[in-house]
Formats: structure tokens, C-alpha cells, sequence
């Protein structure tokens, strides 16, 4: 079995940005695992409630032909069960993740040494950001 790429976000509505996304992540492996954010989740970050429920969100996420394996992100904000229990061998971070990047890098020197952190490029984002759609 090959490589495993993980990644994290709300997609709110697939768009070009987020299928620019998929592709670039799936340059880091075999495997394209997408981790949707919970609804409460997007809430806490975000200040919102998203457009589409997690449902939703996960069964567009599954029509994407680039995206091998879709699933719900953690109860608990932070803790990285879905690292653990995937063990993805690369973890793509979109370019407006900042603070995601940070707590993974802390994560990752605690707990997987080994795993790889890349951080992907935007497409457009001044015409392709979920919050401008």
C-alpha cells in the first residue's frame, strides 16, 4: 500500500479552490483522506454554523473523484484521534491554516516524529475562498 495523505477543513460547498487542493495533496501520496470538520467544530473556529451540515458536507466530499476516503473529524477539538487512528503518512495543511499548522507541529513532535507536514498553496483565493462564495 502506498502513501497516505491526510486532509483537514470544513469544505463548505465544494469549489475549483478546494478540487486545487485535492490535487496538489494528492502529489504527497496514493491515498487521499478528507477529515471533515464537525458542525460544532466549524462553530467554534469559525464563529458560524456552516452552510451544509457535516452530512452534506461529507457526502459531496465523497462524489470528488481525487478523494479516496472521507470521514467526520474529532469530538474533541484538538486531540487528533483521526491521526491516530488513520496514521497518515503526510498531513496537507491548506495555506489559511495557520494556527492548525502550529498545533500539529506541537502534536507531531510529541507523538509522531515521523509523520510529514506540508503546507499546500492557494488557487486564486481571491476568487476561490468558501467565506467569499
Amino acid at each position: 500500500m502506498g502513501k497516505t495523505v491526510l486532509i483537514f477543513g470544513t469544505f463548505d460547498g465544494i469549489h475549483e479552490g478546494h478540487r486545487a487542493l485535492f490535487a496538489e495533496a494528492k502529489t504527497y501520496g496514493d491515498r487521499l483522506l478528507v477529515v471533515v470538520a464537525r458542525d460544532i467544530t466549524v462553530e467554534t473556529l469559525k464563529r458560524h454554523r456552516p452552510k451544509y451540515t457535516e452530512e452534506e458536507r461529507q457526502a459531496a466530499l465523497r462524489q470528488e473523484p481525487l478523494v479516496d476516503a472521507v470521514h467526520i473529524g474529532d469530538d474533541v477539538l484538538g486531540d487528533y484521534e483521526v491521526l491516530k487512528r488513520f496514521r497518515p503518512d503526510v498531513v496537507g495543511i491548506g495555506y489559511d491554516q495557520e494556527e492548525l499548522f502550529i498545533d500539529l507541529e506541537r502534536w507531531k513532535t510529541a507523538n509522531r516524529p515521523d509523520l510529514v507536514l506540508v503546507r499546500l498553496h492557494p488557487f486564486e483565493p481571491a476568487s476561490y475562498k468558501s467565506s467569499l462564495l
